[in-house]
This record gives structure tokens, sequence and C-alpha cells, in this order.
């Protein structure tokens, strides 16, 4: 059956979002008009594409089938108009990083500032999530994760190593009891994740203190790194955002710190991508740089 990129996109937007107002925004057509260009592909094909509910657009066995082969199309449309436009030069056109929201408030600012100055034709969206971003409904073009995932056919880069140490404001330890040793730590506000809403196992730190209460928490590293600023409470926190708060101070660093890893997580099929991989290797080089150099003044 013969159909063109611009109903595949439709149907690939739909299937990826969901609904077909969200499709629509993202299309910059209405959804009515959404609907009719799914109602149209179906008719041709003469099956459903899509079961529809109040809860939204979940793909048929017929439109699982024709997903990959939507997909393949698409990465094609990419590589033409990368062939077309040629790949030498500064990148050009929009690319989406999803990233846990301690990489997205400390490091990818001055990354993609940097990455920007040096491709001024080329929109640079992060996507701060407190979970794990979905590349498969295409919710970024590539994703920053603290391990790497198991499922799907992705493409993993390890970018760095980080750490992270104990933690609080001196406003904050000259009102509370002097902390010498980890069985001090018994008695003192602790700030951190909430147990329940941790996305990935690395991002458990507390467990490693044996501690199993957490007195102020968020599924937010900035909101808890807010509290430290404020002089809340003590908690754990990463190296490189030290610096934005100088009078947050480590605590028994010799006794306890945690090392963790940033992994660049990407479609298998971008790896086609010239654009996708000169801006995979920026990116990789600038963030180990910024690491390196707010832990080396931290």
């Amino acid at each position: 059956m013969d159909h063109n990129w611009d109903d595949l996109r439709v149907f690939l937007a739909v299937a990826r979002l969901e609904t077909l107002s969200a499709a629509g925004r993202v299309l910059k057509i209405d959804p009515a008009t959404v609907g009719r260009r799914i109602a149209r592909m179906e008719e041709a094909f003469g099956t459903p594409l899509f079961a529809k509910s109040p809860n939204g657009y979940a793909l048929t066995e017929a439109g699982t089938r024709l997903i990959g082969h939507a997909e393949r199309v698409e990465q094609a449309m990419f590589g033409l108009s990368e062939d077309l436009s040629g790949t030498s030069g500064s990148l050009s056109g929009q690319i989406r990083i999803g990233a846990p929201d301690g990489c997205a408030n400390f490091l990818l600012p001055q990354v993609c500032a940097r990455i920007a100055d040096q491709n001024p034709d080329l929109d640079i969206q992060i996507v701060a999530l407190p979970r794990v971003v979905n590349l498969s409904k295409r919710e970024a073009d590539m994703a920053i994760a603290v391990s790497p995932p198991s499922t799907g056919r992705l493409t993993v880069q390890k970018l760095t190593d980080y750490r992270l140490h104990l933690a609080a404001s001196r406003s904050y330890l000259e009102r509370h009891p002097v902390i010498s040793s980890l069985a001090d730590l018994t008695g003192h506000r602790i700030i951190g994740y909430i147990p329940d809403m941790i996305f990935d196992k690395e991002l458990d730190y507390l467990s490693e203190l044996g501690m199993d209460h957490v007195h102020l928490a968020s599924n937010s590293v900035s909101v808890q790194f807010n509290w430290l600023r404020a002089g809340a409470g003590l908690g754990i926190v990463h190296d490189f955002a030290l610096p934005f708060a100088p009078h947050i101070t480590r605590l028994l660093p010799d006794a306890f710190h945690l090392k963790r890893s940033f992994y660049l997580i990407r479609h298998a099929d971008d790896r086609r991508l010239e654009r996708m991989n000169r801006f995979a290797q920026s990116l990789s080089q600038e963030l180990k740089r910024e690491v390196e150099h707010l832990e080396s003044i931290s």
C-alpha cells in the first residue's frame, strides 16, 4: 500500500502521543484534521490502526506492525534531509535532550550554551524529568540516564563518572550538634528522594547509609538542593552542584562518598544520522569537561 511521508508522519505522532490533540500540537495542524488523516489511512489499509478509548489512541496489532516501517521511512527522510543540506559546517534544526533534573539543572545549561555558541542555527531543548525519558515515544531525540537500559532498540554510550557526598549548609551545622562520624547522623533532619518515587536504583543513595527515614523529601534534585541551601537539613548532593552554593559544605568525605555515571541513550537507527552523531560527540566532550571543571572547584 503506497502512502506518502506526510501520512506516516501523522501516524507516528498519534502513535507516540496517543491523542489527536497532542499530535496536532506537535504537527501544527487541527486535531480534527489529524483524525481524518488517520481514518483515511485506516480505510486505505482496510483495518484499524488504533483502538480508540476515553484514554486516547492505542495501537492495534496492525498499527504495531506498521510502526517499524514508518520509523524506517522517518529515518530515511532525516538522512535525505542531511544529504541535501550537507553535513559540513555548523549543526542546524532542533534537537531535544531528556535528562534527570540534577544533570539538567547543573550541567546541561552550560554545556548546551557552548554547543549553541558553536552552532547558531541549532535549537536545543532540554526535557528535565524526574523519571526515565521514553525514547520510543519520541519524548526526546536522545536521553541522559544514570543507568543503561536493558531493553529496546537503543544504543548506550558512557559519558562520564561523577561523585556525590553528604552535605549541609554552614548555617545548619552552626545550629545543630557536631557531626564527626556517620553514627552522629542519627537525630539530624535528612533530605532526600521520596522513597516510592525513586525511579532508578542508582538514585537510592540513603540506603547505602542504612537510613530508612527521610524527613524532607522530593522527587526533584533541585528541591532537595534548595532545602540544603536554606539550612533545612543534611543530604547527599552532587559534587558538581556545590559550586552553585558555596555555603554548602561536604560532610565526612573520607567516611562516605558515592560514584555514579551518566550514559547517553539514543535510538539505534539514529546512528545513521551524521547530524545526531556530531551532536552526541559534542555533548559527550562538553559534559565530561563540565563535570571535571565543577568537581575541581567544589
